[in-house]
C-alpha cells in the first residue's frame, strides 16, 4: 500500500475510473449506484488500484450523464443519499483507496439555482455567473459552434440576450471572469474536502478561460491566472491529487499545468495520442498510425521528463473500448489487450484503467435509436446533412460513440452481466457471458491479472516513476518498443502491435535481462508472436 503522506504519492499510483451508471445496481432499478461500488471495493482491492476517479454522482437532470450538474453539494438520488458518499469515502480509504471527484467547473445545467436565479433579470447578483450577450432571435453574437452540434448561442426572449454553452443546451457555461462565483466554486469544494475526498478530476478545465467574443474557447489568456487562484485557494493540502483534462493541450501547456512547484495541478490528463487514428475530426476514420503515435508518446514523455507530470490512459467514458480500436477484439481479443496494457504502464506518469478495461471489454455496435449518447445522436443527424451515407455514418458511430465505454460493467454469465436485478438503463454487451469479471478472476491467465501485475511492478521497481525515455524502432509500423532508464535500473518493453508473426533481435545491452511480465509463456528468441509483449529489467545503465 502506498504511503499518502508522502510528497508526490500519486506518482507511483494508478487509478481506476468508475462511471457510477453503469458500474453495479444494488437496488434492481437498472441504474448503477454508490452502494453498488462499495459492494465492489474488494474487487478493486484485489486488482491493486490506489484511487478511484469517480464521475459525477452530484445532483442532475442527466442531460448529459451527470455532466451537467445542478446542485454541486448533493448526491443524485438514484446514485444514493449524501450518507452514501460519505461511507464510500470512508471504506475506501480503508482499503487503501482514494476517492477523485469528477468536478464540472466550467458549466454548470440549467437547472442549477444559479441559472435559474440569472434568468430573473439582469440585475440580479447570479445573472453575471455566466455569459449572456444581447441580440436579437434571428442573430447569434457570433458563429461558434458547440461541443455537441449547433450553435454554441442559445436565445432568452424574456431578457433579450443569448448564453453560451460550449456543450449542449442545458449545460450554460459558467464566467470565471466574476470573483463572487470562482469564490463559490472553491467553498464548495472544500465541503468535498472536509467529507474526505483526497482529490479531484476537473472536467474540461482549459475552456475556463475562454473569451467568446474573440472565438477563443480553450487556452484562454487568463487561464493559467484562473488555475493557479483555484489551487491556491481549493487545493491546499499537500497530498491533494488534481487532475486536468485539457483537450487542447500541448507538452507545452502540460508542463504549466503540471509544474512540480505545485503552482497549479498534480498532473495533465491530454488527448494528444487519441488523434494517431483521425483523418480530421473523431468521426473521421483512419488506421492507426503508429509512429505517429509513437512520435506523440515521445514527445510527452521527454517534454514532461523533471518538468512535469502526465496522465496514461488509452479508455474512459468518452472514448470506445482500446482493445476494439487498436487491438484485436476478436481472435487476439486477450493478447492485444495484454499489449496496449503494456505499451502504456511501462511509460513515465500516472495511468488510469476505466471500468472494464481489466476484463477486456469491448465496443458494442446498436441501431441508431438505442444509443443514448446526446454527442451520437447529434452527430448521426449533423453528418447525414452533411451528405455522408448511412452506413459511414453508422461506420464511425460504432468505432467512435461514447456509449461504446458506457454499456454496463459485466461481472458475471448470469442475467445482464450480474450489474443489475431489474432492467439495464443501457444495453449490455451480449458478449458478457465470455467476457466478465468473474471468468476472469478465476483465470490466473486473465488480462485482470495481467493488469494486477503491471500495477504491482509500477510499485515494486523505482524505474516506472523515474527512468528516462528512449523511443527505439521510431519508424517502424508493427512495434512499439523504448526503453526507461535510471543510474541504477533498466527497463525494456517490447510491443508487437499486429496479428503477425515478426522477427525482432533484442537491442544492445538487454540480451541478459530478466523478464518481467509478458504475455505469452515465454519469449521466443528473435521472433515476437501475434501481439506479443514484454518487459525485461536489468540492473544499472547500460
Amino acid at each position: 500500500m502506498l504511503d499518502k503522506t508522502k510528497r508526490g504519492w500519486w506518482k507511483s499510483a494508478v487509478f481506476y475510473q468508475i462511471y457510477p451508471k453503469s458500474f453495479q445496481d444494488s437496488d434492481g432499478d437498472g441504474l448503477g449506484d454508490i452502494p453498488g461500488i462499495i459492494s465492489r471495493l474488494d474487487y478493486l482491492e484485489t486488482l491493486g488500484i490506489d484511487g478511484i476517479w469517480l464521475s459525477p454522482v452530484y445532483a442532475s437532470p442527466q442531460a448529459d450523464n451527470g455532466y451537467d450538474i445542478s446542485d454541486y453539494q448533493a448526491v443524485w438520488p438514484p446514485f444514493g443519499a449524501m450518507a452514501d458518499m460519505e461511507r464510500l469515502i470512508a471504506e475506501a480509504k480503508k482499503r487503501g483507496i482514494s476517492i477523485i471527484m469528477d468536478l464540472v467547473l466550467n458549466h454548470s445545467s440549467d437547472e442549477h439555482p444559479w441559472f435559474r436565479e440569472a434568468l430573473k433579470g439582469r440585475d440580479n447578483p447570479c445573472h453575471d455567473y455566466y455569459i449572456w450577450r444581447d441580440g436579437t432571435p434571428d442573430t447569434p453574437p457570433n458563429d461558434l459552434p458547440a461541443n455537441f452540434g449547433g450553435s454554441a448561442w442559445e436565445y432568452v426572449p424574456a431578457l433579450g440576450q443569448w448564453y453560451y454553452h460550449q456543450f449542449a443546451v442545458k449545460q450554460p457555461d459558467l464566467n470565471w471572469s466574476n470573483p463572487r462565483l470562482r469564490r463559490a466554486l472553491y467553498d464548495m469544494i472544500r465541503f468535498w474536502v472536509d467529507k474526505g475526498v483526497e482529490g479531484f478530476r476537473l472536467d474540461v478545465i482549459d475552456n475556463i478561460g475562454k473569451e467568446p467574443d474573440r472565438k477563443i474557447t480553450a487556452r484562454g489568456p487568463k487561464l493559467h491566472e484562473y488555475v493557479r487562484e483555484l489551487s491556491r485557494e481549493a487545493f491546499r493540502e499537500e497530498g491533494l491529487v488534481t487532475v486536468g483534462e485539457a483537450w487542447s493541450a500541448d507538452v507545452e501547456e502540460g508542463r504549466l499545468y503540471s509544474d512540480p512547484s505545485g503552482r497549479e495541478l498534480s498532473m495533465v490528463f491530454q488527448f494528444e495520442h487519441n488523434f494517431a487514428d483521425c483523418g480530421g475530426w473523431k468521426w473521421d476514420l483512419a488506421p492507426l498510425d503508429l509512429p505517429k503515435l509513437k512520435r506523440c508518446m515521445e514527445r510527452w514523455q521527454k517534454g514532461l521528463y523533471g518538468q512535469g507530470w502526465n496522465s496514461l490512459f488509452w479508455d474512459n467514458h468518452d472514448l470506445p473500448r482500446i482493445v476494439s480500436r487498436w487491438g484485436d477484439d476478436g481472435r487476439y481479443r486477450v493478447q492485444s489487450a495484454k499489449m496496449l496494457a503494456a505499451a502504456l504502464h511501462g511509460m513515465q506518469g500516472t495511468p488510469y484503467i476505466y471500468q472494464g478495461e481489466e476484463l477486456g471489454m469491448t465496443n458494442i455496435r446498436l441501431p441508431i435509436g438505442e444509443y443514448e449518447d446526446i454527442e451520437t445522436q447529434n452527430a448521426y443527424r449533423e453528418r447525414l446533412e452533411q451528405g455522408y451515407s448511412e452506413e459511414d455514418v453508422m461506420a464511425s458511430i460504432y468505432a467512435r460513440s461514447r456509449d461504446n465505454a458506457r454499456t454496463p460493467m459485466q461481472w458475471s454469465a448470469e442475467k445482464n452481466a450480474g450489474f443489475t436485478t431489474g432492467t439495464p438503463w443501457f444495453v449490455v454487451n451480449p458478449n458478457y457471458t465470455e467476457i466478465n469479471a468473474e471468468a476472469a478472476l478465476a483465470d490466473p491467465d486473465s488480462i485482470f491479472w495481467f493488469y494486477r501485475k503491471l500495477i504491482a511492478l509500477r510499485k515494486e521497481y523505482p524505474v516506472f516513476r523515474d527512468g528516462d525515455f528512449t523511443l527505439l524502432d521510431p519508424d517502424s509500423e508493427r512495434v512499439f518498443a523504448y526503453t526507461r532508464e535510471t543510474a541504477d535500473e533498466g527497463l525494456l518493453v517490447v510491443c508487437n502491435f499486429t496479428g503477425e508473426a515478426l522477427p525482432y533481435p533484442l537491442p544492445a545491452g538487454f540480451e541478459g535481462a530478466g523478464p518481467l511480465i509478458s504475455n505469452y509463456p515465454a519469449p521466443e528468441s528473435g521472433v515476437l508472436r501475434p501481439y506479443e509483449c514484454f518487459m525485461l529489467h536489468r540492473s544499472g545503465r547500460r
